[in-house]
């Protein structure tokens, strides 16, 4: 099997594999008498459909017996009241500098403690689609939090009979040291300091939110996020600290492949936070010009040897915003969560979306969504495209040196999704670096520079930035996007030398050439590229160097300033 589930009586105790203060803390809790097994994917949907608070629509749930549940199943929606995002400030994350575990552990023991108290289900999952990769994932969370384990079981591989024989035949991840995921989840969690408890340890500044994460061993606690997306990332950031500890570059973002008129194969990884259009270049069908299929739009990883991907995850946790109701896509949906209903002219309960209650409204579309969908690309990765929105960057180019292409993608420059929940006085609007599009990181920065240098330097993988957003004023559109991806997909794209960069290339654009005589621009383009260097040099410094790193990328930064120069 290939993740850790059970231990023969020599293998267990202090110092063993699998047997850390955190996980024993988090483990122990599946074992209480006050823990239900939630099994089947059907029992965790009548659980959701009779939870207080659901709306059971009238929207059928497509081909839902190909998938586990009954033929006469609904769309259910549940809405989580105020908070409609992800809150990164209350991550918390062992073995960064700075965070107290025996503190952290004491909040985990207290909170598990108040949860007897509690009706508590145990579900389980598979993360990962191949037999390659696959890691068996748990969830205990309370009653009255249903929809959350259901939207969980739905959004990873809920265990059908084709994926428990899968994964009896899988291959060993770690050489089966890894043990299972293991997560506590308490939404209705109020903090409050007591005896040996303090919550001075927490990030959030309110105290009231917790997600703790001890990657090393597979293990997290999530105190007081009723955000399924908190759930779905917070399982995706195990997944992708065991998926980095052993040879694979984690990815956040989509892969597809191409097959061209002549029978070859390109396979694009596109890299993007929610909202760049990482969905919509995974998805786009290019009007029919190439046979393609879809990896996935969300999470992935790259075997760094081989260059083969593997998708973790079955279905798409998709905004509703561009999805009116009514729209044919909208067949897919199995939840949908922070959205309206109404009645239409039939009486029927209908889902509202638009984003008209709130910003950020979500649903769980299924696999049909995608009809070219596959679970693993054995085509080696041609080409990794990071979609940034700096309006200093043209719609796209092209990055020749490895240390230059890996670096840029570790000071990805993008503006705040409407996903993301911000402490108070965060501006939305300012450009923010998150490395590779991936803030779910839970191991030093140098580990994903190092991978992804390697696909550049030693497996011959291209390198783009592409700019989604605007360039100097002017918006680039979806239509821009597709046709650079279509040029360079078929060997069409002129790049050649952009100014004066030894190691960038551009493509020239009808609309967005840039002018390298504009003083103005140049000073923009140069204060945007010294706050890349400004963002490597943080790095070597901040969280006590933590993720500092090597001399090779602030080198490579260094020498673009200076050829501005």
């Amino acid at each position: 099997m290939s993740t850790k589930a059970y231990y023969p009586i020599s293998e267990i105790g202090k110092g063993k594999v699998g047997f850390s203060k955190t996980r024993s803390i988090i483990e122990g809790a599946f074992y209480g008498n006050n823990v239900v097994k939630v099994n089947t994917l059907r029992e965790a949907y009548e659980l959701a459909k009779n939870s207080p608070g659901t709306i059971v629509t009238d929207m059928p749930v497509y081909r839902g017996e190909e998938f586990g549940l009954d033929k006469d199943a609904k769309v259910l929606l549940f809405n989580d009241g105020a908070i409609t995002g992800r809150y990164a400030t209350a991550r918390r994350i062992a073995g960064e500098p700075g965070v107290d575990c025996e503190a952290l552990d004491k909040v985990a023991m207290d909170a598990i403690y108040e949860s007897r108290w509690k009706t508590m289900y145990h579900a389980e999952v598979f993360v990962g689609l191949d037999p390659e990769f696959m890691v068996k994932a748990h969830l205990l969370i309370p009653e009255g939090e249903e929809n959350i384990m259901y939207n969980w079981m739905l959004n990873f591989q809920y265990m059908s009979d084709e994926y428990v024989k899968m994964y009896k035949k899988s291959k060993p991840v770690g050489d089966g040291k890894e043990p299972d995921i293991y997560i506590f989840s308490d939404p209705q969690w109020c903090g409050s300091d007591r005896p040996s408890v303090s919550l001075d340890c927490l990030s959030d500044p309110q105290k009231k939110t917790l997600c703790y994460f001890n990657t090393d061993t597979n293990c997290a606690c999530i105190l007081g996020m009723r955000y399924f997306g908190e759930h779905k990332k917070g399982t995706l950031t195990m997944a992708w600290a065991i998926a980095n500890r052993n040879g694979y570059a984690s990815c956040h973002g989509g892969q597809k492949e191409y097959t061209l008129a002549d029978g070859s194969k390109y396979v694009a990884s596109v890299y993007g936070l929610s909202g760049s259009g990482k969905s919509t270049l995974t998805h786009a069908k290019h009007g029919g010009k190439y046979e393609i299929k879809v990896l996935h739009d969300d999470a992935f990883i790259i075997n760094t040897d081989t260059c083969a991907s593997i998708a973790l995850e079955p279905t798409y946790f998709d905004k509703t915003a561009d999805y009116p109701t009514g729209c044919p896509d909208n067949q897919y949906l199995l939840t949908a969560q922070n959205c309206s209903a109404t009645l239409d002219e039939d009486g029927k309960i209908q889902l509202v979306t638009e984003d008209v209650r709130n910003g950020n409204g979500r649903a769980i579309k299924s696999k049909l969504w995608s009809p070219n969908r596959v679970d693993r690309i054995d085509s080696p990765v041609n080409a990794i495209f990071w979609i940034m929105k700096d309006p200093t960057i043209p719609p796209v180019v092209k990055l020749k040196g490895a240390s230059l292409a890996s670096v840029m993608g570790a000071t990805l420059a993008t503006k705040r999704s409407s996903a993301e929940r911000l402490a108070p006085g965060v501006d939305p609007n300012k450009l923010v670096v998150v490395p590779y599009a991936n803030p779910f990181r839970t191991y030093p920065l140098a580990n994903d520079y190092e991978k992804f240098k390697k696909l550049v330097e030693e497996k011959n993988v291209d390198c783009y930035i592409v700019n989604t957003g605007d360039f100097m004023g002017k918006k680039v559109k979806p239509a821009d996007t597709l046709g650079i991806l279509e040029a360079i997909v078929e060997k069409k794209a002129d790049f050649h030398q952009w100014g004066p960069f030894s190691d960038i290339e551009i493509m020239d654009w009808e609309g967005f050439v840039p002018d390298m005589n504009d003083p103005e621009y140049v000073s923009q383009l140069k204060a945007r590229m010294n706050d890349r260097v400004n963002e490597i040099k943080e790095f070597a410094v901040a969280k006590e160097g933590y993720d500092k790193l090597p001399d090779d990328a602030l080198e490579a930064l260094e020498r673009v300033v200076k050829e501005l120069n």
